[in-house]
């Protein structure tokens, strides 16, 4: 996705990144790290202004989700397999999604 060995371009680039990863990660240690890297670069207001991001994002993706957005015919396609697998189709959203 993103090279952590380059510049990212803006102030607390690489600290945003490394806390993004944490974020998503399962190690707690990892994650109180790098929360107090950006707390150390960019303030305590941004590790807030992340966490308030990442969690935005997490709750449309997940109405999204609920709701059925139809999703792009490519990605259908791709993704039959799997879908019939995990019986992603038996969910009620999915008389949304257009195969």
């Amino acid at each position: 996705m993103v090279d952590p060995s380059r510049e990212l371009g803006v102030d607390g680039g690489r600290e945003l990144f490394n806390f993004a990863g944490a974020l998503l990660g399962t190690d707690l240690n990892e994650l109180n790290l790098a929360r107090g890297e950006l707390a150390g670069t960019l303030g305590p207001a941004a590790v807030a202004a992340a966490s308030i991001i990442a969690g935005n994002f997490t709750k449309n993706d997940r109405i999204a989700n609920g709701i059925g957005i139809p999703s792009d015919p490519m990605f259908i396609a791709a993704s039959e397999d799997f879908r019939e697998r995990l019986g992603v189709m038996n969910f009620r959203s999915a008389r949304n999604t257009f195969s």
